[in-house]
């Protein structure tokens, strides 16, 4: 694995029949998350994800926390869904035709959803879920994202992020902030949307 790969990358290659893995409000109503679309109400007044339902360009674009209503659905723009919000570890698992492959763990260290503090290796068992069994027959990678061991995205490629390196730590770097390189760490060129790329380093063996 040499290059790049993106959603965008694998969209054209995708049958139309499995198009729905990139609706997220389909997704998430097939594993039978709350979840609805702008214009249908709450059930209850709490904090909700409001996220576009296609985002082919990746990193939560658009995603927020928002207090919501039955009184208010103006909040969620055309376009988008609200969910429940789901805590615990935000973690990345790569799929091999079915088989667990690369698992990664993200961590924040703001409110903000579309970005990471930094992503490192992890031994965590999240088998494949059901209803992407036969698609795993169809794909040779898929790659799924959980919060608190719940699928909220689901993609047709693998996390190039950890790919084309050894490290097992990386740590993203963004146009408009400020980030110190960390001791022993390496440049990996990597940019996306408002991402430049990343420091990486290997803690086990440095």
């Amino acid at each position: 694995m040499t290059d790049s790969i993106s959603d965008c990358d694998v969209w054209p290659l995708l049958d139309p029949e499995d198009l729905w893995i990139y609706d997220k409000l389909i997704v998430a109503k097939k594993l039978k998350h709350l979840a609805g679309p702008a214009g249908v109400s709450v059930p209850k007044a709490d904090w909700y994800i409001v996220r576009p339902i296609t985002n082919i360009r990746m990193m939560s674009r658009g995603a927020a926390r928002v207090w919501l209503t039955p009184d208010t659905t103006d909040l969620v723009p055309d376009g988008y869904f609200w969910s429940e919000i789901f805590t615990g570890d935000h973690i990345s698992v790569d799929y091999h035709y079915g088989q667990q492959d690369l698992t990664v763990q993200g961590i924040r260290n703001d409110n903000r959803l579309d970005r990471f503090y930094c992503w490192y290796k992890v031994n965590v068992d999240l088998p494949l879920p059901d209803i992407l069994q036969e698609l795993s027959k169809k794909y040779e990678w898929i790659n799924i994202e959980y919060v608190g061991g719940r699928p909220i995205e689901i993609h047709t490629r693998y996390n190039d992020d950890f790919r084309n390196h050894n490290a097992d730590y990386i740590y993203p770097v963004w146009k408009d902030e400020i980030t110190t390189q960390p001791v022993g760490s390496t440049w990996y060129d990597s940019p996306a949307g408002d991402r430049l790329g990343f420091w990486v380093i290997n803690k086990n063996t440095s």
